[in-house]
């Protein structure tokens, strides 16, 4: 049998071969079968043996009664009701609902039972169907960078960069592919607001000839680790205390304390530029060294930046704080919107590049994500510009299930040594099989606009197995190799033991931090991070714990660290003994 929706008539009509019954409320809709059972005076018989179908037609309910005993059938049909979610509604696509099997279905919200009153039939595949997929539609949110919003767009190449690389994205000057990018929380749950205070992820997938391009980037130059086995530790004590379920305070800032290397992004966090004003309001960062390699196999190590065309834009704690109450989507909403008004935004895309030669003279390791390149010893190159000017017509297809990752590269652009980095070329694809499936790559938002020729065959969810062809290298069916151009190029050597490897504090990281609060903040960026870690810290339960930050604080400047004491009510400590800056491990490009 199928049945109907819920419906609310206040009056309905029964209508018999040999009685009518007029008046029946709402309430007694339960009893009809029993109702008409007995004007057929067989209740129980028709219980147990008639077949009972409901069917919707617009506005109509038809309850047929086919009794073996007896040629009668009882109707319900509603008189002057109209209920909105039962209309038969013209679509603009011509689209027929179906079951996921293809199948017509008259009615979506029908379900098979025994009777009104009986239990559902198994046999109702398109019950089961709706169900089933239900209990199934929500696969893992990422474990980071699980909070987001995107769009598609376009990237322009504007300047000629030929002589640094050979990826076929930056053949020439006009040369455009098409662009998918999602920002996002790096913390926060996908239920959490846009506007917490928290880094930002700002991943790109380019879609070249020569395949998809990612650029993983952030909204910040650095970031709080440079040893990859601290990043799960990091990450956990950003989200929720595994015996209470709570953000904590205590957790939050124990780790900051008990790894000073944070404190660079925690300067930046800390400020306004920890809560920009939406998603596309805020620049962009590759955060670690790369190397650009062009078509002689010469390469430099290089930085991408993105800046926002018109600037960046910042909301106070304040702000931050309203928004999150008022409408937690700010950052989605005010993204699609500005989309949809055709206000697209707009980043111009510049490099930073450094020799060999210049990065063992650097003062600073090129492979510690905690630092930034100096602009006046590395200035920017301008090289394309990124431009968002579509907004996905579904979001889970186009945004949730796009797999982002540093090591879906191009020829041209190669990873450094960088560990964090090293690291993060595993670890994304690595979750992706476990969100997505072993074959993420084969989804549409994912699937690069050249073909694909490889022997990957099979595995869940499997679309595209390339035909026929050899799962093995044959000589039957031989595939095309096409060699880099610097496939054989020298680039770097490493000749060493292996070693358990944890960096140490040491002086050079408190100088860039301390550049930022001395030279880089404002009077009144100064004030308004004060006021931000004195709002966090404050909460913090243990004396210890604040202790502790504070002499990280007071490494970098002691009235920054005299002035947070005075607001959170604690005593003044004295900064944190670190290594001289000449222990520090100096970078080698051929070690």
């Amino acid at each position: 049998m199928t049945v109907s929706p819920p419906f609310q008539p206040s009056h309905v009509k029964f209508e018999a071969s040999n009685y009518s019954v007029s008046d029946l409320r709402h309430s007694a809709i339960p009893n009809t079968v029993a109702q008409v059972d007995s004007r057929l005076n067989d209740p129980v018989a028709a219980v147990r043996q008639r077949s009972v179908g409901i069917a919707l037609q617009g506005s109509i309910w038809a309850l047929k009664i086919a009794a073996p005993e007896r040629n009668k059938v009882a109707v319900i049909s509603e008189q002057n009701v109209e209920m909105p979610s039962q209309k038969v509604l013209s679509t603009k696509d011509g689209a027929v609902y179906t079951t996921s099997t293809g199948a017509p279905v008259a009615q979506p919200y029908a379900a098979q039972r025994v009777g009104l009153v009986g239990p559902l039939l198994l046999q109702d595949f398109h019950h089961i169907d709706v169900i089933a997929h239900f209990d199934r539609e929500r696969i893992p949110e990422r474990v980071v960078h699980a909070k987001g919003a995107g769009a598609h767009g376009y990237f322009e190449v504007t300047h000629d960069i030929t002589d640094l690389t050979c990826a076929s994205l930056f053949k020439k000057v006009g040369n455009k592919v098409r662009a998918t990018v999602r920002f996002s929380t790096v913390g926060g749950e996908a239920g959490s607001a846009d506007t917490a205070r928290d880094p930002r992820g700002f991943a790109i997938k380019l879609r070249t000839d020569e395949g998809n391009l990612d650029w993983v980037f952030n909204n910040t130059p650095i970031f709080f680790i440079r040893d990859p086995t601290k990043f799960p530790h990091f990450i956990h004590t950003q989200k929720r205390d595994p015996q209470t379920h709570l953000k904590d305070a205590d957790m939050f800032w124990d780790y900051f304390s008990l790894n000073p290397e944070c404190i660079h992004q925690v300067m930046i966090l800390f400020s306004d530029r920890g809560t920009p004003d939406g998603y596309h309001n805020m620049h962009g960062y590759s955060g670690h060294t790369y190397k650009l390699v062009n078509a002689s196999g010469k390469f430099v190590y290089v930085q991408i930046h993105l800046k926002k065309v018109g600037g960046a834009k910042t909301l106070t704690d304040a702000q931050a704080t309203k928004l999150a109450g008022e409408n937690p989507e700010y950052g989605i909403q005010s993204l699609f919107e500005d989309i949809e008004k055709g206000n697209f935004p707009a980043w111009d895309a510049y490099i930073q590049t450094m020799t060999t030669e210049q990065a063992e003279q650097f003062r600073y390791n090129i492979l510690d994500l905690t630092k930034v390149w100096p602009h006046a010893q590395f200035p920017l190159r301008p090289i394309g510009r990124l431009v968002l000017n579509e907004n996905p017509e579904n979001y889970f297809n186009e945004i949730e299930q796009a797999a982002f990752s540093p090591s879906h590269s191009v020829p041209g652009l190669e990873p450094s040594a960088d560990p964090v980095l090293q690291s993060r070329l595993f670890s994304y694809p690595d979750t992706h099989r476990h969100r997505l499936g072993t074959n993420y790559n084969q989804l549409p938002v994912n699937a690069p606009i050249v073909p694909v020729a490889n022997f990957q065959r099979a595995g869940p969810m499997s679309f595209v197995s390339q035909g026929g062809r050899p799962n093995y290298q044959s000589s039957l069916v031989p595939l095309t190799y096409k060699e880099k151009s610097y496939e054989h190029v020298q680039h770097e050597t490493w000749l060493g033991a292996a070693v358990t490897d944890l960096s140490e504090i040491n002086e050079l990281d408190f100088e860039q931090p301390r550049a930022l609060w001395q030279k880089v903040f404002s009077d009144v960026d100064r004030a308004h991070f004060v006021g931000n870690v004195a709002g966090h810290l404050g909460n913090v339960k243990s004396a210890e714990v604040k202790a502790r930050q504070l002499s990280v604080f007071a490494a970098v400047d002691q009235s920054l660290s005299d002035r947070i004491a005075v607001a959170i009510g604690a005593p003044k400590v004295q900064p944190l003994k670190a290594k001289p800056a000449s222990e520090a491990i100096r970078f080698k490009a051929f070690a």
